[in-house]
């Protein structure tokens, strides 16, 4: 099953750090880095808000668990927002690519 994963960091080059890691450990097939993100959340009992930036990942739902490890090993936040959808479909060529990537 293939999967996009959204995962918020905390600056443009925290997200480049992380995108870097999954590409090399083949845990992603692409990371596109979405800047100028205004979160708003709540927070030790209070609503917070910041600027991020957020990593969109497309990869394959058996490399979600190693993704969570090497996202929280490399990612500044206490609790960093690593969430993950199931693609229902797509291009054949692009899905078999993503199979490719992540091999």
């Amino acid at each position: 099953m293939y999967m996009i994963v959204f995962i918020t960091c905390s600056s443009e080059k925290e997200g480049r750090k992380i995108a870097q890691e999954l590409l090399k450990k083949k845990l992603a097939a692409c990371v596109n880095i979405v800047k100028n993100i205004e979160s708003f959340f709540w927070w030790k009992a209070r609503i917070d808000q910041t600027k991020e930036v957020l990593l969109v990942i497309k990869s394959k739902k058996n490399k979600f668990t190693q993704i969570i490890k090497a996202v929280k090993f490399l990612h500044s936040y206490t609790v960093p927002e690593i969430i993950a959808l199931p693609i229902i479909g797509g291009n054949k060529d692009y899905l078999r690519w993503i199979d490719d990537s992540v091999r």
